[in-house]
């Protein structure tokens, strides 16, 4: 996993999906007040991934805010080709998510929210499953936690002090 920061990756090459929009009410003196959060997800689609919340009266201010919001944040994940390199369960608060690494043709086995973060990242093959909630916040910073927390074999090889070739054997 590595912090990026905004002038190391293209942003112009970003794609962004909305994951949810949530309708929160308030009731006044006047009557009702309604406001948006929007929950945005960003990548490039080779490894680099960000997301990001935005709250405001408007559904499209708050999407906007979710995108600026998003682009602050970016990380790079390992990945082994079209997939991850190995098994992991990413965990924030009540939300845990299983993810495997899948052969080629596979395709993207998630749900909505883990879809579109898999999606932005580049993945193309994998199984997942979400174990515990299903808030689509929770379920999007515990597959960020468990993509954040995959490393790759020179990463593992880099640790231990040996080479990559000798941890493959």
């Amino acid at each position: 996993m590595l912090k990026l920061d905004e002038s190391a990756v293209d942003l112009k090459n970003l794609k962004e999906t909305v994951v949810s929009v949530n309708k929160v009410g308030k009731t006044v003196k006047g009557g009702r007040i309604f406001k948006f959060s929007a929950l945005i997800v960003v990548g490039n689609g080779q490894g680099v991934i960000g997301f990001g919340m935005g709250k405001a009266s408007e559904v499209s201010d708050a999407v906007r805010k979710g995108i600026e919001d998003a682009k602050k944040n970016l990380i790079k994940i390992a990945l082994k080709g079209t997939t991850i390199p190995h098994e992991i369960i990413g965990k924030f608060a009540a939300g845990e998510v299983l993810m495997k690494p899948a052969s080629e043709g596979t395709g993207i086995i998630a749900g909505g929210p883990m879809r579109a973060v898999l999606e932005a990242a580049g993945v193309k093959d994998i199984r997942t499953k979400s174990l515990r909630s299903n808030n689509p916040c929770n379920v999007v910073r515990a597959t960020v936690e468990g993509l954040k927390a995959l490393r790759n074999v020179d990463e593992v090889a880099e640790i231990r002090g040996k080479t990559a070739q000798e941890i493959l054997k």
